[in-house]
């Protein structure tokens, strides 16, 4: 059964550039992903600090293997997380 999750997450001030930055090579990266199906990261147009990621993946294990890829913890780890203004929110869902 597909895996979706959708991701909110404001960086902070002046960080906004950065982060589309680290959010299109991650979401390029990402859609090569065997498991992957829908990666989609997204600007509020009235507030361009605050950003959202619809994900779609195969499965859970799609989902796992995509956490523990190497550009997910170069890119999203060790580099998007760091521009955030609070933490990120995370929901799951499942197809109907």
């Amino acid at each position: 059964m597909p895996f979706v999750l959708v991701v909110r997450m404001r960086v902070r001030e002046g960080e906004e550039e950065k982060a589309i930055v680290l959010m299109r090579e991650l979401a390029a990266q990402t859609r090569q992903e065997p498991g992957n199906e829908l990666y989609i990261p997204c600007r509020d147009p009235e507030d361009p600090r605050s950003f959202i990621f619809f994900e779609q993946y195969a499965d859970k294990a799609a989902f796992e293997a995509h956490g523990a890829s190497e550009h997910f913890q170069r890119l999203a780890v060790n580099g998007l997380w760091g521009l955030l203004d609070g933490d990120r929110e995370r929901t799951f869902f499942e197809t109907l």
